[in-house]
């Protein structure tokens, strides 16, 4: 069994990963059949995911504001300053920076990424909106 350490280090290099979007190595941290919100997407389509968060947010990177590993499973909270293009999230943001973090809850498999539960906090986009319309 991984421990708190090797975890950690395994969740960072993941990150690390996404930011890079080496989606050719996704594989060594994506377990091939993953389950992303209660729905089995596999590699494929968690890969199609992030991909298309790429084109959509041209500028994204992955900031771990807050990580802690209780093997097998990890918490992490994200934070993003980003310039979604068009919409996102349902939200008319068209390149316009915003600040927000997701909430996410992993359980991993031998080292790789097994389940992803996870929450974007979408009323502090809004709010953003808001206040600079």
């Amino acid at each position: 069994m991984t421990n708190k350490v090797d975890l950690a280090d395994v969740y960072r290099a993941y990150i690390a990963c996404l930011n890079r979007q080496d989606w050719p190595s996704l594989g060594r941290f994506v377990h091939e059949e993953v389950v992303y919100n209660g729905r089995q997407i596999g590699l494929s389509g968690y890969r199609g995911m992030l991909e298309q968060d790429f084109l959509q947010i041209p500028d994204l990177r992955f900031n771990m504001a807050l990580l802690i590993a209780d093997p097998p499973c990890i918490a992490a909270r994200l934070a993003f300053h980003c310039a979604p293009k068009g919409t996102f999230l349902g939200l008319s943001v068209n390149g316009r920076k915003v600040s927000f973090a997701e909430n996410v809850f992993y359980r991993f498999k031998d080292d790789r990424i097994e389940e992803v539960w996870s929450i974007i906090d979408k009323a502090a986009i809004e709010s953003q909106l808001r206040s600079s319309a």
